[in-house]
């Protein structure tokens, strides 16, 4: 059986859904591996390394697919129009494409897997339950976003993170306050510490509590009469009473802070708008805000996307996908989340693919198989 692995073709997109590890661990499998000419370039991963590990080299996509009983994709294919290939329809019938599909953002594309009978399996809605952690592409991803968040703001920060003790004086910490208490705002709450920084960080969920303070941060909480935790491990939409109170309290805090990143996400909707044009405007001079919800609308009002924004002396990181910034390390997890996936499709003692759709991680990430859209979400 043959897995594809062709190269990403969106623009900003530096990862590669394999890893020279993850090829032996396939090929050890009994699979043949081919790998399109350059797909791990980005990644600081040479053609040769892919190849040593025991895959074949292809030139270009349609080559790279051909006959493929498995596609492994970082990003979804293009459709046509969407840059230099249209990718999807080069797709072999009845493949099974695996990757981080944005079906929230794709609808179009289902419709297109559906006529030519693809199953695809989109790796961020595989439900977040201990026997999945593995195979958990958003934690793994927005886990080095976070890292990343913090570094991407030390960059255009005109101070420095830590207190210093200088016989000409000493140099206060920066403040540093995160958004969201997920994966992302956990490990940028991390990284900011390391670095020296003074950490705050605000989520609607009580339960982050213990977690930011076991980082060293100080935790800021609207008190509210429902809870905040969503399904998944994700926030949910609050009242309109309680996102006035939170939205009075975040000015507050934002005001003290030298350094924001926003992390807040609701899963298929927009990302909530937490900071307004006025609260940047009350920010000091020289302040920096990531807003790492950007590719979701974002949760600055003034951030665009892929732009440093200057409004009111404040930068304004509208950077998506942060983790394509460290592609080496980002493709690394990512080519073990799938090899873990695809441990749920295959038989070891009969080399077979197996579909058993009743498996609750399999269940809740397919999109669409035999030709038709099966995920209830997308039904529609």
């Amino acid at each position: 059986m043959k897995i594809a692995i062709p190269k990403e073709r969106r623009v900003g997109e530096t990862r590669v859904a394999a890893s020279p590890d993850t090829i032996k661990k396939l090929v050890g499998m009994g699979f043949d591996v081919c790998v399109e000419q350059g797909a791990g370039a980005m990644a600081s991963i040479p053609d040769e390394q892919f190849k040593d590990a025991g895959a074949t080299l292809a030139q270009d996509f349609a080559s790279t697919v051909a006959h493929a009983k498995i596609v492994l994709k970082v990003q979804s294919p293009l459709l046509k129009g969407e840059g230099e290939l249209d990718e999807v329809s080069l797709l072999p019938q009845e493949t099974i494409l695996i990757g981080m599909l944005s079906p929230y953002n794709n609808r179009d594309q289902l419709n297109q897997y559906v006529k030519t009978k693809i199953t695809s399996f989109s790796l961020e809605l595989v439900p977040r339950i201990t026997r999945a952690q593995s195979m958990d592409v958003l934690s793994s991803q927005t886990n080095l976003a976070g890292y990343r968040a913090v570094i991407e703001a030390a960059q255009v920060f005109n101070r420095a993170f830590p207190m210093m003790m200088t016989a000409a004086g000493t140099i206060t910490p920066a403040r540093v306050l995160i958004l969201g208490a997920g994966v992302a705002g956990l490990q940028a709450i991390a990284t900011a510490k390391r670095l020296g920084a003074v950490v705050s960080a605000f989520d609607v969920r009580a339960a982050a509590k213990e977690q930011v303070e076991s980082l060293g941060a100080t935790f800021i909480f609207v008190e509210a009469s429902e809870s905040g935790e969503g399904t998944g491990g994700y926030a949910k939409e609050m009242s309109e009473d309680y996102k006035k109170r939170q939205s009075a309290k975040i000015k507050e805090e934002i005001a003290k802070n030298d350094i924001v990143i926003t992390t807040a996400l609701i899963p298929g909707k927009q990302a909530p708008i937490l900071i307004t044009e006025d609260m940047v405007e009350a920010m000091k001079p020289g302040s920096v805000i990531v807003d790492m919800a950007i590719e979701a609308g974002g949760n600055c009002s003034l951030a665009e996307v892929g732009k440093i924004k200057e409004k009111y002396g404040v930068k304004i990181i509208g950077y998506p996908q942060l983790a394509t910034h460290v592609p080496r390390d980002s493709s690394a997890l990512y080519a073990r989340n799938i090899l873990n996936f695809l441990s749920l499709l295959y038989d070891k003692e009969n080399k077979t693919l197996t579909l058993e759709f009743e498996d609750e991680i399999l269940k809740a990430s397919v999109l669409t198989h035999a030709g038709k859209i099966v995920h209830p979400q997308f039904q529609s």
